[in-house]
């Protein structure tokens, strides 16, 4: 069984996608995380993230790298938006993704192309969405508890140019697939949103 997670940044997805994987017993996979470590090799190497050739070579990170938890910065998430507009990128990462899809009864992953690109025969296929003010609102609470300085008008332009990046880019633009589900996360809290998930994944299972 394969469950695809989808939508943009700060929707709530990965913590419903860790949920969903605990629920049916299956391995989970943030591919956004990805992204992030191909973006933060970038900035390591001195290279341009807008640049294609500087963004395929970080793309040989090292998988120590998934644990710097520099990754879950607002720099890093800035920097996977601009590598992953590069389809060199994503053709690099797509046979690793699609692997962990595929493998021995199933997994969860999310991100932003999963049940569109990554894994179209997911059996479960969620698009998860909420408001920029909600989003913003959220990740300036994340910011504040880890003391990082950034003010929520920041974040909330930051969200919007990200938006804007990932749902126009040519390769694998952040869409959602024509049998998805959406679950729209704006007024739910954490608790509410996962149990929602839930109840949508066994609905779509029968």
């Amino acid at each position: 069984m394969i469950i695809a997670v989808d939508g943009p940044t700060a929707s709530g997805k990965g913590t419903i996608a860790k949920a969903l994987a605990a629920h049916f017993g299956l391995p989970h996979l943030d591919t956004g995380l990805l992204y992030r470590a191909v973006g933060r090799q970038c900035a390591v190497n001195g290279g341009d993230p807008g640049n294609p050739a500087d963004a395929l070579a970080a793309c040989a990170f090292p998988d120590s790298l998934l644990d710097d938890p520099e990754l879950r910065s607002e720099a890093s998430g800035g920097l996977a938006s601009r590598v992953s507009v590069h389809p060199e990128v994503r053709h690099a990462l797509y046979e690793r993704q699609r692997a962990f899809a595929m493998q021995p009864g199933g997994a969860v992953l999310d991100g932003r192309d999963i049940g569109t690109v990554i894994a179209p025969e997911a059996q479960v296929k969620l698009f998860v969405i909420a408001s920029v003010p909600a989003r913003a609102e959220r990740r300036f609470k994340e910011m504040q508890a880890s003391g990082r300085a950034v003010t929520f008008a920041e974040i909330a332009a930051d969200l919007e140019a990200r938006d804007l990046r990932d749902s126009t880019r040519a390769e694998a633009p952040l869409v959602a697939a024509a049998d998805a589900v959406l679950l729209d996360t704006s007024d739910l809290g954490k608790d509410a949103a996962i149990a929602e998930a839930i109840r949508l994944a066994q609905a779509r299972l029968g």
